[in-house]
């Protein structure tokens, strides 16, 4: 596949994040689409990766990506840019729950799908607005 290719298809990924289409997100997706989390959780497998993604968007239901530079290797891809939203308690999307943080994503393209996505960034102004304690 072209470079190029590569490049569109993990922007096209990040426009779904953004949309907060989960099944779009999901077709973009290979069937062992790896996912690992700030801490290096990993989460393998469409559905989990549809529950997860789901729940997340209900925790952030204005969650955003704004990527401002990008790099590509071969059929890797490093974001670069910022993630914002605010923590939802019930419907109040209150002001003094809304975060922006740096951050930094590692996406592999195989087959014309986003094989692994990997997301680098310091959650601790995320959890301390959610209340979550880390040991």
């Amino acid at each position: 596949m072209p470079e190029p290719d590569v490049v569109r298809i993990v922007l096209r990924f990040v426009n779904e994040i953004n949309r907060h289409d989960v099944s779009a997100m999901l077709a973009l997706v290979s069937d062992d689409h790896q996912f690992i989390d700030a801490l290096g959780h990993e989460l393998r497998g469409r559905e989990r990766l549809r529950e997860a993604w789901t729940a997340y968007f209900e925790w952030f239901p204005d969650y955003r990506i704004l990527i401002e530079d990008h790099l590509q290797m071969g059929i890797i891809v490093g974001l670069f840019g910022s993630a914002s939203g605010t923590f939802a308690v019930g419907t109040d999307l209150s002001p003094s729950r809304r975060w922006k943080i740096p951050a930094a994503w590692k996406a592999v393209v195989r087959d014309e799908h986003v094989e692994r996505w990997q997301v680098y960034a310091d959650n601790e102004p995320v959890w301390k607005i959610m209340g979550v304690k880390r040991l």
